[in-house]
């Protein structure tokens, strides 16, 4: 009897896992109608396994739906199975290129291109009419959305359970909360890094469009659909470019991008019908998914995973990160922190200009490295390049006024 129970709760435990882990291997697709069709607005869901669409959460040509304004919880009452309603309601405002999944409530956010209106579906919602919440009048709305260089076309949940969302241009990062009656904030345009060497994350040929991802270290990346990778640190808003994402066909552009179970970045395209890709954060190098669907075209991709969970995971595992150390306040000058490769940025806004030491010890303070700095008026960040590859760890990176005066010390995560 005993080991019947047992054997069940192994049973069960095994079928608890495998269903969790679909579950994360799942993401929300904007797809068109079916082949040939642009007409990004429709939701499903899709495996980044396999890049196989498991279910359909919303298409417009089958579903009715009902538009509910959030603030008065009013609702349209005429409601077909049509693109819209007898009243002119769209489920959208035009093609939807900027969704996140927000997994603590359940919740699908997604803008309208030449709208920006924020809009979100409710997944635990169990009736046949989908009802469709809507912002009017945010602060998503800008002077002039008909200009697409204001169009949203990039939106996640990042680590702080807040929605960010970018503008193509890249000068308006606005950040949302995930209440019922959203928050929303523009936080600004974002700053090319000085490494960036030309590529710059508002270059309209190379930078936008796409889609956006968050790592487990409170970061945001921008995918381009030009392929180019982006790194952005909210607190300065600064975007360093990564790379160029290599081995995808010379036509396919980078709408669509999630990150799947075991950390890799998913990829589809809102151009072409070549199914889905596969690469990793560390070397960019894409691979095709074989099999995956060509069916739809697919504007944007969703899924709840972070980047970099499992090196988050291991640092709090061994007490590397305790968490006053992550980059949440904007007190922090470090970035990226943790690191990774062998050079960081330290954002110098504030300082006076005039000459600066910066000394990297290890936490007994020992000296490991150290370099001079002279800050000009209006400079924004300095790189840092170590000498030598440091060991996984903690560190100190100490800032020295001219008068040998220690006016900064901040915690250097190594990974």
């Amino acid at each position: 009897m005993k080991f019947k129970i047992i054997l069940s709760i192994c049973f069960f435990s095994i079928s608890f896992l495998v269903i969790a882990q679909t579950n994360q291997n799942s993401a929300y697709a904007i797809t068109g109608d079916g082949p040939n069709n642009f007409n990004w607005i429709n939701f499903r869901q899709v495996n980044l396994s396999t890049g196989q669409i498991e279910n359909s959460i919303f298409d417009h040509t089958k579903n009715t739906f009902v538009l509910t304004n959030a603030f008065t919880n009013v609702s349209s009452n005429d409601v077909t199975n049509n693109s819209k309603n007898s009243q002119g309601i769209q489920p959208a405002l035009s093609v939807i290129a900027a969704v996140a999944f927000d997994k603590k409530n359940n919740r699908l956010y997604f803008t309208s291109m030449f709208g920006n209106e924020l809009r979100w579906i409710n997944l635990d919602a169990k009736n046949k009419t989908t009802r469709i919440f809507t912002l009017p009048n945010t602060a998503l709305q800008l002077a002039n959305t008909n200009d697409e260089a204001n169009n949203i076309t990039r939106m996640v949940i990042a680590k702080d359970g807040n929605g960010y969302a970018v503008t193509n241009d890249g000068n308006h990062l606005f950040r949302f909360t995930t209440g019922d009656r959203p928050v929303i904030t523009d936080l600004g345009n974002l700053v090319d890094a000085e490494q960036n060497n030309g590529i710059s994350v508002h270059n309209k040929c190379s930078s936008w469009g796409g889609d956006m991802l968050a790592d487990a270290f409170g970061k945001l990346y921008i995918i381009s659909a030009g392929k180019n990778v982006f790194v952005v640190d909210i607190d300065s808003r600064i975007a360093s470019y990564k790379g160029t994402i290599s081995g995808l066909p010379a036509n396919y552009s980078t709408n669509a991008a999630a990150v799947d179970a075991d950390g890799n970045i998913v990829l589809s395209s809102a151009n072409v019908f070549e199914g889905y890709y596969k690469c990793s954060l560390s070397d960019l190098a894409a691979k095709k998914i074989e099999n995956s669907d060509n069916k739809y075209s697919v504007s944007d991709l969703a899924s709840s995973n972070l980047l970099l969970q499992k090196e988050a995971d291991a640092a709090n595992k061994f007490n590397i990160l305790p968490s006053a150390t992550i980059n949440t306040t904007l007190s922090n000058k470090i970035f990226p922190n943790p690191l990774t490769g062998n050079t960081f940025n330290l954002a110098l806004d504030g300082y006076k200009a005039g000459n600066y030491k910066i000394l990297v010890t290890d936490m007994a303070g020992r000296p490991l490295q150290t370099n001079q700095l002279s800050v000009a008026k209006g400079q924004q960040f300095q790189s840092i390049v170590l000498a030598g590859r440091l060991s996984p760890g903690s560190y100190f990176v100490k800032i020295f006024n001219a008068m040998q005066q220690q006016v900064y010390t901040e915690k250097l995560i190594v990974l």
